[in-house]
């Protein structure tokens, strides 16, 4: 695939849909040099944003953690982001919509006076784990840890909680895995780069207490579904060393979808019945 500053297409930025190569930022961009920037993952279905409007009420959310404010409200986010997918002609796509402190007056630490730019591309994008969403993903365990909430805003979808992320990530890639999951800073189990995590167990269901990281909208979505199945849910902090006695896991993102998992460093999972029934009713609710 080309590179992703150069493609066809249109991007909406502070209000205007522009050509895909002409959507550019300064590099002094505040963001770049501070990780004042908020972000949101979308999948749009049959051309239906999942939770569309929910991820636009996060956005907003996300970016008054961070102290400012999205200049949008979720109403006209929802609609930029059907204008932009119709400029496209996608209606089956990844939607990725971002804000930020750009270019201004300042360019120390503070950024009060600089303007937040807001703006949203769309793209078609496969499985996020690739054929391991059928056989189950491989993951690390990362050596980073998930921060104190007395550290940083941990319910924003922010850029610069994603820095660990990124080199855990790199770190299992190099070792042939998918992914990699991360302690909490209490040593609990915590979630993995960019999806969270659910364990099953003589056929109930236990995820991390997301309280210090974020409590994803599809993990919201997902234990609905298994309440709605009349499956107990425990939400609760888990040591490492539980994951021995546990039967199947599986993962939640809005990229991730369902994916199964079959390893995670020296403990194995079987892609059971549970994970595949929730991952099958996944992908038809959300083609609903």
């Amino acid at each position: 695939m080309a590179a992703y500053d150069d493609r066809d297409g249109k991007i909406w930025m502070d209000g205007t849909l522009v050509d895909w190569r002409d959507a550019k930022v300064h590099v002094l961009t505040h963001a770049l040099h501070y990780a004042s920037s908020v972000f949101e993952g979308e999948r749009c279905y049959n051309g239906k944003i999942f939770r569309g409007h929910d991820h636009s009420v996060r956005l907003r959310k996300s970016a008054s953690l961070l102290d400012f404010e999205v200049p949008y409200s979720a109403e006209e986010i929802d609609a930029a982001k059907e204008a932009v997918l119709q400029a496209n002609g996608l209606k089956d796509a990844y939607v990725r919509a971002f804000a930020w402190r750009g270019t201004g007056e300042d360019m120390g630490v503070a950024a009060a006076r600089n303007p937040v730019r807001v703006a949203i591309a769309t793209w078609e994008w496969g499985n996020y784990y690739g054929d391991a969403k059928f056989k189950g993903a491989k993951l690390d365990i990362a050596k980073w840890k998930r921060p104190s909430p007395e550290t940083i805003p941990v319910a924003a979808k922010a850029a610069g909680l994603y820095m660990i992320c990124t080199m855990s990530k790199h770190a299992a890639e190099a070792k042939g895995c998918s992914d990699a999951l991360f302690m909490d800073y209490r040593g609990y189990v915590a979630e993995a780069t960019g999806a969270n995590i659910f364990f099953v167990k003589d056929g109930e269901v236990h995820t991390p207490k997301p309280d210090c990281f974020l409590d994803g909208l599809t993990r919201q979505t997902v234990i609905g579904m298994l309440k709605d199945r009349q499956i107990k849910v425990h939400e609760r902090h888990i040591e490492p060393g539980e994951m021995e006695g546990f039967e199947q896991c599986w993962l939640t993102g809005t990229a991730a979808e369902v994916t199964p998992v079959g390893q995670i460093g020296d403990y194995n999972f079987e892609v059971g019945a549970m994970t595949k029934e929730i991952a099958t009713d996944y992908e038809k609710l959300v083609r609903s």
